[in-house]
């Protein structure tokens, strides 16, 4: 909770803590997502895999990156 007057709350955890390391390792142009993330798509997306990068906290992540719909 922040705030004294009028309570505000800002709620962070394990998702936006990921989502904040893939921003900071991803490319201009590029949408950059987790393994969580390509499961949770399916087979109607294509996308590249990236490669490995650190995650504070995380240790090792495999990364992917989103092409677009699958052909089809």
């Amino acid at each position: 909770m922040i705030g004294k007057r009028r309570f505000q709350y800002d709620l962070w955890g394990d998702t936006v803590n990921t989502a904040a390391r893939m921003e900071s390792h991803g490319l201009p142009g590029e949408i950059h997502v987790t393994a969580a993330v390509r499961d949770a798509l399916g087979p109607g997306w294509e996308l590249r895999p990236r490669g490995r990068i650190t995650v504070k906290g995380k240790g090792e992540m495999d990364t992917w990156l989103l092409v677009g719909r699958a052909p089809g």
